[in-house]
């Protein structure tokens, strides 16, 4: 058996040939139709009927076309389907394979269908090959951008360079692959449970150490009656340049409990820099957010220095008898138990949090000393919780790592035993082309509308020529 790195250019494997993948089809590439919903019409497949690798047919709706006109696009089985775009663009061309149809269903046009010529390629080889960074690499440095959008045509998909081994031998990687795949899943979908557990914990920290109902000596005050709540400067195009330059934080910059500071923009702050700027000890919460994630707050802690805030952020400065550390306990309680998302108002799709409802929402005050020791409690907690999440992300991380190379490992000819008598894939490719070229496909015949049939069927007549000796006659008055 031959191992080949072909990030180094060597050669391929014996028996292995690079085609297009437009050589090994037995149709062509098929973009889908676009269909309205329609209760009671024909089903067609969702886009995020794409998973893992496979077509969830359940993924479908009803639309407003019969099953006539559906019929150019059903799927079956072993169709691969392609997203042709996507605002990720480690998800523009994705695809799956169709598995048994037990119901007729139709592919919509963000799809495009992709029928693999089973004498030479195997649906389920194109399935795991299409995952591999051999393919991806390909896809997403030839897709199109439009509109924040990445998009792939057919033309694009025609010419993406496949590595084919003998039919025989891409059974045998597909098996040997698949096996190693669903131990490296089983690994990551306990990673994943145990992240799941450890965001559940962390929101039981929040509400344990922040109940709901405060014993006897605590205070429960608005959070305007606990501090100070200001929303940031608004941004304009003429406050791009000046001459009082300063960074300021915007929702971008805002995490729970963390403050990214990766991407740090500047605007003209001319005479009122003093009334946005930060100090230590100030809560950023986020105005405007997806619901789940309004409200979302951070502790500035001085970093970065002499930086202001817009108004995509409130800040919340704490009175003398509240400390900022409990302050940030408090969002963070009110964030994981969804009581933000009651003060919500929706706008083009984002949700705002503003400063008038901010300040209506309750605020539980204990003594400072019992703040002190909840607040050091809490540390505790989550230093603990963040440790085992950081070790179970680790996890996820070399699970990835891992996959990568598996797929990597598999095409290039060193996963799966390969057999001297497997017939290579260029003869086959040879006997499919000999058979094509015996058996051209006849030519598809246009279309032709209704009104060119009539007018084919009856021409309009020729006009009469008018009598050479004709002679024009006058009527009298």
């Amino acid at each position: 058996m031959s191992c080949t790195d072909f990030s180094e250019g060597a050669g391929l494997p014996d028996g292995w040939v690079s085609v297009r993948l437009a050589d090994v089809l037995s149709e062509p590439l098929s973009n889908g139709r676009s269909v309205r919903d329609h209760v009671g019409g024909f089903p067609v497949l969702r886009l995020t009927s794409i998973k893992d690798g496979w077509i969830d047919l359940s993924e479908s709706k009803r639309g407003a076309w019969t099953a006539d006109e559906a019929a150019p696009f059903y799927v079956t089985e072993g169709d691969f389907l392609l997203s042709r775009g996507n605002g990720s663009l480690n998800l523009v061309g994705r695809g799956g394979v169709v598995g048994a149809v037990p119901t007729p269903v139709a592919f919509p046009d963000t799809m495009i269908r992709v029928r693999p010529d089973r004498r030479v390629l195997d649906p389920a080889f194109l399935r795991l090959l299409w995952q591999s960074p051999i393919i991806r690499s390909q896809i997403e440095s030839r897709v199109r951008t439009t509109a924040g959008i990445y998009k792939l045509n057919q033309k694009i998909l025609e010419d993406i360079r496949l590595l084919l081994p003998p039919l025989s031998e891409q059974e045998r990687i597909v098996e040997a692959l698949d096996a190693q795949l669903s131990r490296l899943h089983a690994a990551v979908t306990t990673a994943q449970r145990a992240r799941r557990r450890l965001e559940g914990l962390r929101k039981t920290v929040f509400l344990k150490l922040v109940p709901e109902e405060p014993p006897g000596d605590w205070r429960v005050v608005t959070v305007e009656e606990a501090g100070t709540v200001e929303l940031g400067r608004a941004r304009h195009p003429d406050w791009h340049n000046g001459p009082e330059m300063h960074p300021y934080l915007r929702v971008a910059n805002v995490f729970e409990d963390r403050i990214d500071t990766s991407d740090i923009m500047e605007m003209d702050f001319s005479g009122i820099f003093e009334k946005y700027k930060l100090y230590n000890g100030d809560v950023l919460l986020n105005e405007g957010q997806s619901p789940h994630l309004v409200g979302r707050p951070a502790l500035y802690r001085g970093v970065p220095e002499s930086v202001a805030f817009t108004n995509s952020l409130l800040r919340f400065q704490a009175n003398e008898d509240v400390l900022p550390e409990w302050a940030l306990m408090v969002f963070r309680r009110h964030l994981h138990a969804k009581r933000f998302m009651r003060e919500v108002r929706i706008t083009t799709n984002i949700a705002h949090l503003s400063a008038k409802r901010l300040k209506a929402v309750e605020f539980p005050i204990p003594p400072l000393s019992v703040q002190k020791q909840l607040v050091t409690r809490c540390d505790e907690l989550l230093t603990g919780i963040a440790a085992v999440d950081t070790e179970a992300e680790r996890s996820l991380r070399r699970a990835n790592a891992l996959r990568k190379a598996l797929l990597r490992k598999a095409f290039s000819g060193c996963l799966a035993p390969q057999k001297p008598d497997d017939e290579s894939a260029a003869a086959v490719l040879d006997r499919i082309r000999t058979e094509r070229a015996a058996h051209p496909k006849p030519k598809r015949t246009r279309k032709v509308s209704a009104a060119r049939k009539a007018a084919e069927t009856n021409p309009v007549p020729e006009p009469t020529e008018a009598p050479r000796t004709s002679v024009q006659q006058e009527n009298s008055l």
